[in-house]
């Protein structure tokens, strides 16, 4: 946790906050601060700055804060990926969290099996708890946006091509004949199939929504690889 993400129940006035449970623990074990120390934190979807610790007991530490620099800029980036299987998922969302996507699609695929909709990892608590541990881990407070279609055809037909507008529409796909560009560093929509990749159909669907078919070579990737080996090739670090 190298930044303590708030929220506005965490605030009991306007610059004072309370921190208790995943958090509480965090600063005890690993920062291991004591009173009058300066932790980072920052206000969910708002600025980053500094907490000092004002009061630390078993059950709680209590912190006057003052934020004072904006978070990091958001990646230019639509992904549309196809729900991962359960135990990578969360995974997957802490890594697009970290790397700064902020607009994902979830969708269904031919490959993506019928039980992995019925995952508790997409409750919102749960989502929640794992967005807020890759903005943690980059220092961000900027929460993602979750979408969740679960119909292929309607949403490729019906809503895509108003997202590919006005941006490098990519889908990933092995055997393709186009390599991923590199460092485009502008506004792109990026389609993620799942373990097996996308059927034929569903790539010509994609393609003929708008999207260009590429591929990252010869060798095939999981999805958690692929996810952040396409994202560090389309925008360089700190764009």
């Amino acid at each position: 946790m190298n930044l303590a993400l708030l929220f506005a129940e965490d605030f009991v006035c306007a610059e004072r906050a309370v921190l208790t449970g995943r958090r509480l623990t965090h600063l005890r074990s690993v920062l291991k601060v004591a009173e009058g120390d300066l932790v980072p934190v920052g206000l969910a979807d708002g600025d980053i700055g500094t907490g000092r610790v004002l009061q630390f007991t078993d059950t709680e530490a209590v912190l006057q804060v003052e934020l004072t620099d904006p978070p990091p800029a958001p990646l230019p980036l639509t992904l549309v990926l196809a729900m991962p299987r359960p135990k990578m998922f969360r995974r997957v969302l802490q890594t697009c969290a970290t790397l700064g996507v902020k607009d994902i699609w979830l969708i269904n695929s031919y490959k993506v099996e019928k039980s992995f909709w019925q995952t508790p990892w997409l409750s919102e608590e749960n989502l929640r708890e794992n967005l807020v541990l890759g903005l943690e881990q980059a220092r961000d407070t900027i929460v993602p946006r979750i979408h969740i279609r679960k119909l292929f055809k309607p949403f490729v037909e019906d809503e895509l091509p108003a997202l590919l507008k006005n941006t490098r529409a990519l889908v990933a796909h092995p055997g393709t004949s186009s390599t991923c560009p590199t460092h485009i560093n502008g506004p792109a929509t990026l389609c993620v199939g799942p373990e097996g990749g996308f059927i034929p159909y569903e790539v010509d669907k994609l393609v003929e929504a708008g999207c260009e078919a590429v591929h990252l070579g010869s060798r095939i990737l999981r999805v958690e690889t692929a996810v952040p080996v396409l994202v560090s090739r389309l925008f360089d670090a700190g764009a």
